[in-house]
């Protein structure tokens, strides 16, 4: 695991802000993962994607990650602050890419892929969505006769399977009591991060470059406190 230096973190933004959020997440995995193939990356299953992330998180902002929700019985917005290590302690063990296939209802499939998401990324009805992602990954043929059943037997053996591929999160709401479940993707919260950073470091070069006359490689070089400090001067 490595964190991102300055410039690398402007590079990762600039190639990624006008890209789709599953690419983005690839750039960001990428980065997690300095020594793996980034051809490869889309073909890991996400669990290994959000682990990875989710140490990215940590090495670059912090543990705490604060957020909020909307209640959707009433439409209270809550509050709330995770850890990323918390979330960690459903990944499987670090290196292990090779995670064994699923067995559900008598059938085996895969785990599913950043590859898998992207084939379903542009389809707007969310329960066909989800069912023809749970068919694409079966090992063989798709059973001809589907059911909800079936669904949830599949979807709670992949839960089981790989408890990071689907960071979910129940939330009760303390105004009304309404109990849900909202998904968490630590992708998009991530990008959220590194864009807010990214802007704030333009800025920051371009108020050095005004004053000091020096070049963004030689301002993003500094160390962030000293490029803060230099900061403080200029705006005195």
């Amino acid at each position: 695991m490595s964190g991102m230096d300055a410039q690398s973190l402007l590079a990762c933004w600039e190639h990624g802000r006008r890209r789709h959020g599953i690419d983005r997440a690839l750039l960001l995995f990428a980065a997690a993962e300095p020594g793996s193939d980034p051809e490869t990356l889309a073909d890991r299953t996400l669990g290994q994607r959000n682990a990875a992330l989710l140490r990215l998180r940590q090495s670059l902002f912090g543990d705490a990650m604060q957020s909020c929700v909307t209640c959707p019985g009433c439409g209270e917005s809550l509050e709330f602050t995770l850890r990323a290590s918390t979330l960690l302690e459903r990944a499987p063990a670090r290196g292990d890419r090779a995670l064994a296939d699923v067995r559900a209802a008598g059938h085996m499939l895969r785990l599913p892929t950043s590859r898998d998401l992207a084939v379903i990324a542009a389809e707007r009805d969310e329960p066909g969505a989800v069912r023809h992602l749970l068919q694409r990954l079966f090992v063989g043929n798709a059973p001809a006769e589907w059911s909800d059943e079936l669904e949830s037997q599949i979807s709670h053996a992949m839960d089981e399977a790989d408890p990071c591929m689907d960071l979910a999160l129940d939330f009760v709401c303390p105004a009304c009591e309404h109990a849900w479940n909202a998904p968490f993707d630590v992708g998009a919260f991530l990008w959220e991060e590194v864009d807010v950073r990214a802007r704030r470091l333009l800025d920051e070069v371009h108020a050095l470059a005004r004053s000091y006359n020096w070049s963004e490689r030689q301002i993003l070089e500094l160390s962030d406190t000293r490029r803060r400090a230099y900061l403080e001067r200029v705006l005195a």
